[in-house]
């Protein structure tokens, strides 16, 4: 399995096992299980490096201080044998929950002085949950044996370069979030806003060469690494990056330390801390050693994604040099005091990035005030408006505000972003397009119509303004209302002034409006032609416009081949994307001087395949091109004595998918297959039709009732045989003759089943072989078929998206006006005067005779 597929096989295990227990806490354990996992993993490593042998290992006890030391010395901790988590495996049924909390127990005695803060007490939420896990010794120990082996396949050695762990962790954290509901947002930033704010960032940071970034209110830990990861693609040495992470509530922050160090990162670039981070800054020195380790903490980078309007004791706080220059958050919202906290801890030259709800833009009081120093100091940099209901927990709109210590600008860029997403159950979410689109008006602070907009400080200043920088006031992202031209609702036509509005498709397509409707003086067009998709289509500049983007893309795919199948095994994987985006937008800008394709349009179908193929390229990188042979084990879940059981379903190929195989290797052998299936289907029809002949006084009968409407074969061929000879006499149509045809039906429809039964099973182990037989050429042409030709193919339907929109736009304005109001009052009154006639037929009582009438007045119009 990819990481994909086996964290979402973990992730599907682990919602059914933990049965009753809320997601919220039973995310601590299996993640805690799985950073034991880690730590057990690494330390065997680390002994078979250093070239112990099994038997010495397993002797190794705590008695002998001087190796016990050279471990701890080395990794900051160590884990005797018997209490690996491997051991624990090979217990089975000797393991016991006991030997959980004897483990934990030992830990925490045997970590080495130097990492005291990034260890100690890293299982307490584990070690104290166990219990939870059941009611009894036995309960536990059954949970954690499940977990156990749900976890234990988690790759977690030095040859897993493309971060299985980190990956899995992340996914983790991800789907518990989505099920914890309001506690979600204790723990969790939504993976797609933490990569808008690292993209911001990281483009700010990317010529430095070493950075310290700090968050806030840490919380899983994960916005800060999405923020060293993001940097570290503009980096040459990833150890460069130190991170600050500091966390209130002690599980959550049990999580920061725990995603930092399966990270990779350094030990001595981590540095954590377990406080409030409103009422105890960061300390300015370690209380140890006050005189020597004294530093106030001035950063690259601040990030952070708050408690939303949390209550706060904001008593003395104005003598805190955090608050004193610019006031103190009232009482019943901290937004402003986590934002000048952050600020406080940046460099001159560093940037932070925070997210709050919407509400900071605009309340007065004593967030006016601080509002208003913000922007007079020019701190405030860039306001993005995200979309509503995009965090877990909670549907409010929220704002990413971007400030920074010393800039030479003054203006505020504004973008309001609250309409780019997808909607993904109950919640929205940005797309790699949004975030892309985002990222680039920021870092270009460039004003977009509808979009972006970069405002003079003078503006925000002005009275009618007054320090409000609530985004509508800036930018108006609202679709304008549709409205209905009187006369043409009248006496037909298209108004021109409705026409003007496709301008961006008249300036492509310079003679195509002419060549689509007809002027007669008046404000109002005339459709020209009956076909107006054909017209559009046929139009020679429609047809220059698909002629110049093949033309931009002539060669894309063989650079393309180049670049990734070329290279696939040296690579640098999170940057491909970024190269092939450049040379992707190069192109597009060749296409026409009017940009009626949206590069972000495009950008997506790049990111959507990019994906799969950023998971094969890692794969490749880790185990070598003979992955492309390797076929696996295909499990699937069934039903056994009432519980799921995992059993093997044929084969799968690791890089290459069998289909793919099929269709460039076996196509005779799938085309014969598709005939029998599709001869089947045409069975299958015929009986459903025959059986639906059957009069419900047939259905009555015996012999149709034997087989429970299906016809067991051994029942219809009696019943047919015995009447054959009537059949004969009675004519086609009777029940004798259908039941014959039914068994005819029936006979060829198990036979076909069991040829494509047959031949199936023959194709899927003849691809098999031929995946495992496969040389290099055809390997590189399948990689082609894979990722390249689907991208290439999505890419140049773009076009072809842009005539069907202006189609569409085209037809619904002319069917908007085609039927005028007179053609309406028209057909309403011959319909009523053809009711009046209809009513003049009826007959009835007295005073039915006295209702029709009234109403035949009525429809009179008296």
């Amino acid at each position: 399995m990819n990481k994909q597929q086996l964290a979402s096989k973990i992730w599907e295990s682990a919602n059914q096992m933990r049965s009753k227990i809320e997601a919220n806490e039973y995310k601590d354990y299996i993640l805690g299980f799985i950073f034991y996992k880690y730590l057990s993993d690494k330390l065997v490593a680390f002994a078979e490096a250093e070239e112990f042998s099994a038997e010495d290992f397993s002797a190794l006890t705590e008695d002998d201080a001087e190796t016990v030391d050279h471990f701890k010395s080395n990794l900051g901790y160590f884990i005797a044998h018997k209490h690996l988590f491997s051991t624990w495996l090979d217990q089975t049924s000797d393991f016991d929950v006991a030997d959980v909390r004897d483990a934990l127990s030992a830990f925490s005695r045997l970590i080495h002085p130097n990492h005291k803060r990034l260890f100690e007490g890293i299982f307490k939420t584990l070690e104290t949950g166990l219990s939870k896990l059941g009611d009894t010794a036995a309960k536990q120990t059954k949970a954690i044996s499940e977990l156990l082996q749900l976890i234990k396949d988690i790759p977690m050695d030095g040859k897993q370069g493309y971060d299985v762990l980190g990956f899995i962790y992340e996914y983790l954290i991800g789907m518990f979030a989505a099920n914890a509901g309001k506690k979600a947002g204790e723990f969790y930033t939504p993976h797609e806003v933490s990569v808008l704010m690292s993209e911001v960032i990281a483009h700010h940071l990317k010529d430095r060469k070493t950075i310290q970034i700090y968050d806030s209110t840490s919380g899983s830990g994960s916005l800060l690494l999405n923020i060293g990861q993001a940097i570290a693609k503009h980096m040459g040495d990833k150890d460069s990056i130190k991170y600050y992470a500091q966390e209130l509530k002690e599980n959550t922050y049990n999580l920061t330390r725990m995603n930092l160090v399966m990270r990779g990162i350094l030990p001595g670039n981590i540095v954590t801390r377990n406080a409030d981070t409103l009422e105890d800054d960061w300390p300015y020195f370690d209380e140890q050693d006050p005189v020597n380790s004294y530093n106030p903490l001035y950063l690259d980078a601040v990030v952070s994604n708050p408690p939303y309007s949390q209550k706060w004791d904001p008593l003395h706080k104005e003598a805190d040099p955090r608050y004193a220059r610019f006031g103190v958050a009232p009482k019943s919202k901290a937004d402003y005091a986590f934002l000048l906290h952050d600020l406080y801890h940046l460099k001159p030259n560093g940037i932070m990035a925070i997210v709050l709800p919407h509400g900071v833009l605009f309340r007065g009081g004593e967030e006016g005030v601080i509002r208003k120093q913000l922007i007079e100091n020019d701190h405030l940099e860039t306001v993005i408006g995200l979309p509503s209901n995009i965090f877990f927990g909670t549907g409010i709109p929220t704002v990413i505000l971007v400030l920074r210590q010393k800039r030479e600008g003054s203006d505020v860029l504004f973008v309001d972003a609250s309409k780019g997403f997808a909607k993904e159950g109950k919640n929205n979410k940005l797309r790699a397009c949004d975030i892309k689109k985002i990222t680039d008006v920021v870092t270009a602070r460039a004003t977009v119509p509808g979009f972006s907009r970069l405002v003079p400080k003078t503006e925000l200043q002005g009275e009618s303004n007054d320090y409000n920088l609530n985004i509508p006031r800036y930018v108006d992202s609202s679709e304008p209302p549709e409205s209905w031209d009187l006369y043409a609702s009248m006496f037909g036509g298209i108004p021109l002034s409705e026409l003007d509005a496709l301008g961006d498709y008249w300036k492509a397509f310079p003679n195509l409006r002419a060549a689509l409707f007809a002027l007669d003086g008046t404000p109002y067009a005339q459709p020209k032609v009956d076909d107006l998709a054909a017209a559009v289509r046929q139009h020679p500049e429609v047809k220059e416009f698909n002629q110049a983007f093949s033309r931009a893309f002539d060669g894309f795919k063989p650079w393309l081949h180049g670049e990734l199948i070329g290279k696939m095994l040296t690579l640098q994987v999170p940057r491909q994307e970024a190269l092939i985006c450049d040379e992707l937008f190069a192109r597009l800008a060749k296409v026409g001087t009017v940009p009626l394709i949206d590069k972000y349009q495009a950008y997506q179908v790049l990111d959507d395949h990019w994906q799969p193929i950023a998971v094969d390229l890692e794969t490749l990188q880790t185990e070598g091109f003979a992955a492309t042979r390797v076929v696996d084990p295909n499990f699937v879940v069934k039903k056994k004595d009432g519980k799921d059981v995992e059993v093997q379903d044929g084969w799968k190929g690791r890089i290459l998918p069998f289909d793919l195989v099929q269709l460039a290797h076996h196509k005779k052998e799938l085309d014969a297959l598709s005939k029998k299936e599709a001869e089947l289907a045409k069975v299958v029809a015929q009986l459903e039709e025959l059986l639906d002949s059957f009069s419900p006084e047939d259905k009555a009968k015996d012999t149709f009732n034997e087989a429970g409407d299906k016809f067991v074969a051994a029942a219809v061929a009696k019943e047919a045989k015995e009447s054959a000879a009537d059949a004969a006499a009675s004519g086609p149509e009777s029940y004798e003759a259908k039941i014959i045809k039914a068994a005819q039906l029936l006979a060829q429809e198990k036979s076909l089943k069991a040829a494509i039964k047959k031949d199936a099973a023959a194709l899927h182990l003849k691809t098999k072989a031929t995946i495992e037989a496969l040389s290099d050429e055809q390997a590189y042409a399948l990689l082609e078929s894979k990722w390249l030709s689907p991208l290439v193919d999505e890419l140049h339907g773009l076009p072809g998206l842009v005539t069907a929109r202006l189609i569409a736009k085209l037809q619904a304005l002319v069917e908007k006006y085609r039927i005028t109001y007179a053609d309406n009052a028209r057909e309403i009154r011959h319909a009523e005067e053809a009711l009046v006639g209809m009513l003049g037929e009826l007959d009835g009582g007295e005073f039915d005779l006295k209702a029709i009438e009234e109403l035949k007045t009525l429809l009179a119009g008296n």
